[in-house]
């Protein structure tokens, strides 16, 4: 008996499918399709961009970009909700249009669903981890919880688990301080 095998995809492939609105992102070789999110996965990405731009204008360390697509090797290719790039690391991070290595910051929101918080708990921090982000944010709104993994030895690895009246602080955003209740609203 011999066991099913899934063809591997490159990022070339991505570049072939339909642009119909789905999220089309590569892990491993393994494609992952997602729907426009819904409106409480945009009110929570709202705020944690309105929050962090201000943090950003008293701290102009550099920028926070919504939905880009970051392409990680030829194998891994993903929409985060959110990056944030340093302006030093931005210039190493960037060719033309795209981002092409890791950003030190990625924030997901979870989606509804368990296969969505699996995707971005497990797939996502672990080729996350290995390509060298420094911080990755799981906003979880259903829950209004905020989990923080910190890069040690190319592993995201939990930080901590934050709820409504906790503080947020970032090992990447110096200075950065706000409850947990306001990236939730």
């Amino acid at each position: 008996m011999s066991a099913k095998v899934e063809p591997i995809l490159t990022v070339d492939d991505l570049e072939a499918l339909p642009d119909d609105g789905n999220r089309y992102e590569l892990f491993e070789g393994e494609l992952f399709v997602s729907r426009a999110p819904g409106l409480s996965h945009q009110r929570v990405l709202g705020n944690i961009h309105a929050i962090i731009r201000v943090y950003l204008e008293q701290h102009p360390t550099g920028e926070i970009l919504l939905t880009p697509g970051v392409i990680f090797d030829e194998f891994n290719s993903a929409i985060p909700d959110a990056v944030f790039s340093s302006h030093q690391r931005t210039s190493e991070i960037v060719s033309g249009e795209r981002i092409v290595k890791a950003p030190e910051l990625v924030i997901e929101i979870v989606s509804p669903g368990k296969e969505n918080a699996r995707r971005d708990r497990e797939v996502k921090r672990q080729v996350y981890g290995k390509h060298g982000v420094k911080e990755y944010w799981i906003a979880d709104p259903l829950n209004r919880s905020l989990e923080i993994y910190r890069l040690k030895s190319q592993t995201l690895a939990l930080a901590e688990t934050l709820m409504d009246e906790d503080e947020i602080t970032s090992s990447v955003l110096p200075g950065f301080k706000c409850k947990a209740r306001q990236i939730f609203g």
